[in-house]
């Protein structure tokens, strides 16, 4: 499997479990899940994993902007999670260290 692919397919994951309790639901994701990529056969394959990365990354900060101080100081979930701010702050800085990491995996190959 393609290092970047997993790479992105891991941040969408997050994204995608995050999103999910900002719309009302339950937070289901779990890390031993976050690199179980489907395999990508095709450049389609590779663009609509991209896509959706890009989509759910936009989401994301639309969230955000419509947050207010309270909202980001409220238990994200769960009191042991952390408010909102936190869980979106480590988002936010989980997404920095795996795009570095796919800056320097492309200028290895």
């Amino acid at each position: 499997m393609n290092t970047i692919a997993l790479l992105t397919y891991h941040l969408n994951y997050y994204l995608e479990g995050i999103l999910n309790v900002f719309n009302g639901g339950n937070l289901e994701i779990r890390d031993k899940y976050s690199f179980d990529c489907p395999e990508i056969l095709s450049d389609e394959h590779w663009h609509v994993l991209v896509e959706s990365l890009l989509n759910n990354a936009e989401k994301f900060a639309q969230h955000i902007v419509d947050l207010t101080e309270l909202d980001l100081d409220a238990d994200f979930v769960n009191p042991q999670y952390g408010s909102y701010r936190r869980n979106i702050e480590a988002v936010i800085e989980h997404g920095y260290y795996h795009l570095g990491q796919i800056v320097l995996i492309r200028k290895l190959i």
